[in-house]
């Protein structure tokens, strides 16, 4: 048996899986201190189910603390970032695009110093030990824990990072290292962004994975537990306390892998709605489809593996106005104050569940309250409802095919007519939880991306052997069991902009977790 569990802002879900059944889920307000909530969850699960704590073989969480922390300022610690590259390197310093404030938060310092690497391999110059050496003097002075190190085309040759790495280790083993190599994608800033974003995060990591085996703790589960980061996959908690980032956009996600294990399909359009907004995803052979470009997270441009999520304003609190002759829903909502502010909960505020209800698609709360509404202002309220997903769905394709659609979250009753674009709405049993069962479900993942010179056809199979083997490696790192691991996807696109047979690989591998067979 396996319990997932998805923390949000609003609610902890808790799910109870044994093999491919669902035995038992709930819901529970998310608490202040992380772990009462989980506790007050999982309990309740155990409960309501009839089963003694030994029987749980592992319990998966997902949650969204880290990308609000980061969105919201607040927890984060300094960093002192390192990059090697100078002179080469020096036009844009670390830091300079972000946001005041959270740069005012984050900020340490900073040092460039001579390194790095050309796209071919070669040194721009040699690694400055003495200059490494007086930037941890200086950060250690400051009384800076967290470090970021970064190098020109470290995807290509990573040496310099992981020599400073060491080197750091040697005088100043107190300290924590983040290394771009291991977070971010092609392209200096954004993956020198990636590493300062994780190790701003570090300390949290440590104090959230504390709550977690608390909250395990108290309902006496000796199981281990695991997170779910943003790939649709889980890794273990010290692999997420050395890369908290790779938990942003973890929900999305969990609903999008939760809504194929429902429903069994493969590839198809995702539509998640909560109580304020509704993420659409997409489905391509099992896992969401990854975001290409470069994703912005509160103000800071990086380029770490993110899904491709569109979140638009439309969930059950949103709220439904009438401007002239004309009906509008959301962007803005009641949240989580829903079950006060509703009208079918004796609120005055008209909310699209109360839209909902009045139509006769659903029936919650007092549906008397909303008898009176006029089947006019129903239906244009619906008719908005309807082109917001029909644009959103719209947006998200990549064909003008018709795919199929699987309608998830617990606002998903505002929607019941089939979008256009789309051959079959799906609505499964348990959607409402499919964020939790998407934790439950997650397997483990590896990625590479990295430059090769590739010149002819023996460099590109070398390449790509290399490719799979380092992804491989990552995916037993965090936690995979050896012999199920899988390639699910490897790429080879050369770079027409630099010479040489310059060519970026991007692989992906997936194996079950080593401790859950």
């Amino acid at each position: 048996m396996r319990i997932g569990v998805d923390v949000g802002g609003t609610n902890t879900d808790a799910v109870l899986l044994d093999g491919k059944e669902v035995l038992g889920a709930v819901k529970r307000p998310t608490s202040g201190d992380v772990s009462t909530g989980i506790s007050d969850a999982i309990g309740a699960l155990i409960s309501e189910c009839n089963i003694r704590p030994d029987e749980i073989k592992a319990v998966m969480i997902g949650t969204t603390h880290f990308t609000n922390a980061f969105i919201q300022r607040r927890e984060l610690v300094p960093v002192y970032a390192i990059r090697m590259g100078f002179p080469a390197g020096r036009g844009i310093p670390p830091f300079a695009s972000w946001p005041s404030d959270l740069k005012a938060s984050v900020c340490g310092d900073f040092a460039m110093v001579p390194g790095g690497f050309e796209f071919d391999g070669r040194e721009i110059s040699a690694l400055d030990e003495e200059a490494i050496s007086k930037a941890v003097f200086e950060a250690r002075k400051k009384g800076i824990g967290q470090l970021a190190v970064s190098c020109i085309f470290s995807q290509l040759n990573a040496d310099h990072e992981k020599r400073v790495s060491d080197l750091i280790r040697k005088q100043a083993p107190e300290m924590q290292v983040s290394l771009s190599s291991e977070l971010g994608r092609v392209g200096l800033l954004e993956r020198e962004n990636a590493a300062i974003m994780n190790a701003s995060l570090r300390p949290l990591a440590a104090k959230i994975t504390a709550a977690f085996k608390h909250a395990l703790h108290d309902q006496g589960i000796t199981a281990p537990f695991y997170i779910s980061q943003n790939d649709g996959t889980l890794m273990s908690a010290d692999y997420m306390q050395r890369y908290p980032v790779m938990t942003f956009a973890a929900g999305p996600t969990n609903s999008i892998r939760g809504a194929a294990w429902l429903t069994g399909a493969e590839n198809a359009i995702v539509v998640d709605i909560g109580g304020t907004t509704s993420d659409i995803g997409v489905l391509k052979d099992g896992f969401p489809r990854q975001s290409t470009v470069h994703v912005d997270v509160g103000g800071v441009r990086t380029n770490f593996r993110m899904p491709d999520i569109l979140s638009i304003g439309l969930g059950g609190g949103s709220l439904v106005r009438e401007n002239g002759d004309k009906v509008t829903v959301g962007p803005d909502s009641v949240g989580y104050r829903l079950l006060s502010e509703g009208l079918i909960f004796g609120g005055g505020t008209m909310t699209a569940s109360d839209i909902a209800v009045a139509g006769g698609q659903t029936s919650f709360g007092e549906p008397e309250r909303v008898a009176d509404l006029s089947p006019a202002l129903v239906s244009q309220a619906r008719q908005a409802i309807r082109e917001l997903i029909d644009d959103g769905v719209d947006r998200m394709k990549t064909t003008p095919d018709d795919i199929p659609m699987i309608l998830v979250g617990g606002g998903s009753v505002i929607v019941s007519e089939t979008p256009k674009g789309v051959s079959e709405m799906l609505h499964p049993a348990h959607a409402g939880v499919a964020n939790a069962i998407g934790a439950a479900i997650g397997q483990v993942s590896g990625e590479i991306d990295r430059i090769y010179n590739i010149a002819g056809p023996q460099e590109r199979a070398d390449a790509l052997a290399d490719a799979k083997a380092q992804a491989t490696a990552h995916a037993i790192s965090a936690g995979a069991h050896p012999d199920s691991i899988k390639v699910v996807n490897i790429e080879a696109v050369p770079l027409q902009y630099l010479p040489g047979g310059a060519t970026r690989v991007v692989c992906q591998t997936v194996g079950d977790l080593a401790m859950v067979e």
